[in-house]
């Protein structure tokens, strides 16, 4: 169903192959190899079991054809070994012997200076050279011919020159060559091996520290592998240069940065056709889905004069790529128009390369409209730079000013009419290649539609005039300016009004907020005076999302909270009232009490928290830790010790004396707590730290911080139907196998519970959009998921009351978590209670009165009722 199912073809061929399906399993890894590059394994498992099938001469050419497939995908050492050694078989053919040396010096070539594994091939091949030399020598008494005796001095010579080069390279064990070749040498060594020996110890030396990392560093090795790089960049050798990246490739195949870097090199340096076109080839058989590589790869084949028709074939599989973004099929087809564009002599009024190029643009204008825009929603090209660059051809190297000015009209009707620069562009390709009439229609076309700067087209409108109208069409001009930047500033105008209106409603709001903080802050201090050391808990939950999310109290905001059943066992005093007058009597009920003395102690035990706010500069607020944490200040203490001295932890603790989640660091030294900020999002007891600068929200009412991206992460998914039993190390298990997973996030309600929602971060975009591919639509314990990068929809913002309501009352607003009304915040009053005596008033934020009263001053807040008055309201009803 999907060709480009990379695990589907793998476990087809290991069933095939399982299975003995010979025909079949030769035609899945055909059809396999058609498609990808395939991995040193799967080679060589194929190669072989083709070997052991080939026992006619066309069958081993056959595998000899399949070896050349091989060497070309990847530089592989095992491959080139079991090559030549394959060709050693053939050695008794015509021209055998000649041949396995051909393949013996390709492989040297290809990987004789692979410092760990090209010690292997290099010593092959003199065995089979010394095999040869076996063969040479003469019978046990006989004396050798001169002809004998020159093959056999040439045969010896090839040795030795075997020897002095693998000599004159710094590999692994090269010591144990060297004696080697002294123990087999009945000559002695000389002085130029010698030497060349010694410096490729030294050069070995140097490379050890790179091979090191490499062996003790974890897949993908691309840091290792990127400082060595630019260590054989430094020495400049061309062969090693290529033989390292090709190493690095092997591994990190799935890299776009590492192939177009690659590629970029052998374009500039080495420039071999046949090297730099294959090298391309792989990068976008292992990329399909990175545009620029498609790009680079054109542009390389137009480079090396490559045919045409091979060109616009492989644009063709550009387009059936799959590319992530509209964009990109934006700049492929610009990649390919350019092309088209510098193949087109523009001398002749007509040619078959222009009608080429004049199709091309029409197809690339109507693909983005038909192919791109259905699949994105979105064209890719709004400023529609490909109708401009048609336009620009059209009217500087054909002198067609007609047919640009066709497009130039089709692109102002797709939106871009009210954009100064546009028109602006129009006018200079006018005024370069149209005339003044044109110019001067384009630019009274321009002032009636731009709404962006309207002043600079008029302005530009003027300047013709002055220059070249005249004075009627100086007057029209002025006339039609002065129209047009009247009505702009009367709209203008309105618009400012329209924002002063809303700024200071948005002033009265916070004004009548502040009032009712001031008014609930002095009746909680009336109570705490009347019920002495006894205070009522809050109504309002604690925002845990809010907390969640990174919004910030300030210690002038903290507030006094205590949950029903959070107590020792009683009721409060006045809760007690209640209960007797809700039945008829008048005194307390029988039965132990505890004294009030032991609830309030728990209240007086907890220390205050205060804070000075002289002090926020030095100060970091840290937020969600686990309520459950031991300890707090000294768990605090320890981590953040690293940044500088820390002077205090105070941590915000409930009446109960549990531990809130948060709490504030306070430092000596502004710099330690600039530095402690790079602590946030350290995992903490198994949850996200948030750190925060200490902000005084009285002062900066607008102030928080949300803790995730709200916009376009490339490198980061986003997976929707997971299943809610899903672990974090399950997930991570499934998406590790399309790069380096650095974080997981599993998406919860406020109660913690999963909501199968997931955002993975990757290493880079590559592995990223990689993983899209593969996982999109994939089963997790029989839930089909949904996998994309993470692009989050942009948050709605709340909606402005009318200007004309503005002096309407407001019912005091409901805070919501980020997720909007929780299930548990409904109205707990009975439908009776709610009745309403007058009519009622809709306004955007809610329902207000619409009474005398209400409507002049700020809102007075609703009364709050006890149990006491709920209970003489039911019974007079």
């Amino acid at each position: 169903i999907n060709a480009f199912d990379y695990n589907c073809h793998l476990d087809l061929i290991k069933l095939l192959r399982q299975e003995g399906e010979l025909v079949k399993l030769r035609r899945a890894r055909q059809k396999m190899s058609e498609l990808f590059p395939l991995t040193e394994e799967i080679w060589l498992d194929w190669l072989k079991d083709e070997i052991k099938m080939a026992s006619e001469i066309s069958e081993r050419e056959n595998v000899y054809e399949l070896f050349e497939r091989a060497v070309k995908d990847y530089i592989c050492p095992e491959i080139w070994l079991e090559y030549a050694q394959y060709s050693i078989g053939g050695i008794g053919q015509e021209g055998g012997i000649e041949k396995v040396r051909s393949i013996f010096e390709r492989a040297l070539t290809a990987v004789g200076l692979h410092v760990t594994k090209g010690t292997a091939l290099w010593e092959a091949y003199r065995e089979f050279e010394n095999a040869i030399l076996e063969t040479a020598q003469p019978a046990p008494g006989s004396i050798p011919s001169p002809e004998q005796q020159q093959v056999l001095c040439s045969q010896l010579e090839k040795i030795h020159t075997l020897f002095r080069r693998q000599l004159g390279i710094p590999l692994l064990d090269m010591e144990a060559s060297y004696a080697e070749y002294e123990e087999w040498s009945e000559e002695p060594i000389p002085e130029t091996t010698i030497k060349s020996y010694k410096k490729a110890l030294q050069q070995l030396e140097k490379c050890k520290p790179y091979e090191e990392a490499l062996l003790g560093a974890e897949t993908p090795k691309l840091a290792e592998y990127q400082a060595y790089i630019d260590f054989e960049m430094k020495a400049g050798d061309p062969a090693r240069i290529q033989l390292i990246y090709e190493r690095a490739l092997a591994e990190n195949c799935l890299v776009p940065d590492l192939w177009a870097r690659y590629n970029q090199y052998l374009d500039r340096q080495l420039k071999v056709k046949e090297l730099v076109l294959s090298a391309h080839d792989r990068a976008v058989r292992n990329c399909p889905w990175t545009v620029g590589l498609w790009i680079r790869y054109l542009l390389a084949m137009e480079r090396h004069r490559v045919e045409h028709s091979i060109i616009s074939e492989m644009f063709e599989k550009a387009l059936n790529a799959g590319f992530i973004q509209a964009t990109d099929y934006v700049e492929i087809w610009q990649a390919y128009l350019d092309y088209l564009r510098r193949r087109v002599d523009f001398t002749q009024d007509s040619s078959k390369e222009l009608e080429e190029l004049r199709s091309a643009f029409a197809r690339a204008v109507e693909y983005l409209k038909q192919e791109v825009e259905e699949r994105f929603s979105e064209s890719g090209d709004p400023s529609c730079t490909i109708m401009q660059n048609w336009a620009r051809v059209e009217a500087r190297l054909c002198n067609n000013m007609q047919k640009a000015r066709e497009l130039w009209d089709n692109i102002m009707t797709k939106g871009n009419a009210k954009y100064a620069n546009m028109w602006l562009e129009y006018y200079n390709l006018e005024r370069a290649h149209g005339d003044t009439q044109h110019c001067r229609k384009a630019l009274h076309r321009a002032v009636q539609c731009t709404s962006d700067y309207p002043e600079h087209v008029c302005e530009v409108l003027l300047t013709l005039e002055r220059i070249e109208g005249t004075l009627e069409d100086w007057d029209a001009a002025v006339q039609k300016t002065e129209n047009r930047l009247a009505r702009v500033n009367e709209q203008r105008a309105k618009a400012a009004e329209k924002e002063a209106a809303l700024a200071k409603q948005e002033e009265e709001r916070a004004e009548q907020r502040k009032q009712v903080r001031a008014k609930k802050k002095a009746s909680k201090k009336a109570k705490k005076t009347r019920t002495g050391d006894k205070r009522k808990a809050d109504e309002d939950d604690e925002d845990e999302w809010g907390l969640e999310e990174g919004f910030q109290f300030h210690p002038s905001e903290l507030p006094s909270k205590r949950h029903r059943g959070e107590g020792d066992g009683v009721l409060p005093e006045e809760d007690m009232e209640v209960e007797t007058r809700l039945f008829g009597r008048s005194e307390k009920p029988d039965g132990p009490a505890v004294p009030k003395e032991k609830a309030s102690t728990s209240r007086k035990d907890i220390p205050k928290v205060f804070h000075d706010s002289s002090k926020d500069k030095v100060t970091v607020f840290v937020s969600n830790l686990s309520y459950t944490m031991a300890e707090p200040e000294a768990k605090l203490r320890e981590l953040f010790g690293s940044c500088g001295e820390v002077v205090e932890i105070r941590a915000v603790f409930n009446n109960k004396g549990t531990f809130r989640g948060y709490c504030y660091v306070q430092f000596k030294e502004e710099e330690a707590a600039r530095q402690a900020l790079g602590l946030d999002r350290t995992a903490v007891e198994g949850r996200p730290m948030f750190v925060s600068p200490c902000v005084d929200k009285n002062k900066n009412p607008d102030f928080k911080v949300f803790r995730y991206s709200t916009t376009l992460e490339k490198h980061k998914l986003f997976i929707s139907g997971l299943p809610f039993s899903c672990t974090k190390e399950e997930l991570e298990e499934v998406c590790k196998a399309h790069g380096n997973v650095k974080d997981i996030r599993l998406v919860t309600n406020r109660a913690g519970k999963p909501k199968g929602l997931a955002y993975v971060e990757y290493e880079n975009e590559t592995q990223a959009s990689q993983a899209v591919l593969k996982m999109d639509g994939l089963t997790v314990k029989d839930h089909v998921i949904k996998v994309m990068i993470s692009n989050p929809p942009l948050r709605k913002a709340p909606e402005r009351p009318e200007p004309a309501r503005a002096s309407l009352p407001l019912a005091p607003r409901q805070i919501y978590g980020a997720r909007g009304k929780g299930r548990t915040q409904l109205s707990m009053m009975p439908r009776a209670l709610q009745r309403q005596t007058k009519p009622v008033a809709k306004a955007e934020n809610g329902v207000v009165q619409n009474s005398p009263a209400a409507s002049s001053g700020p809102p007075a807040e609703p009364e709050k009722m006890s149990n006491a008055d709920f209970a003489k309201l039911l019974l007079k009803k």
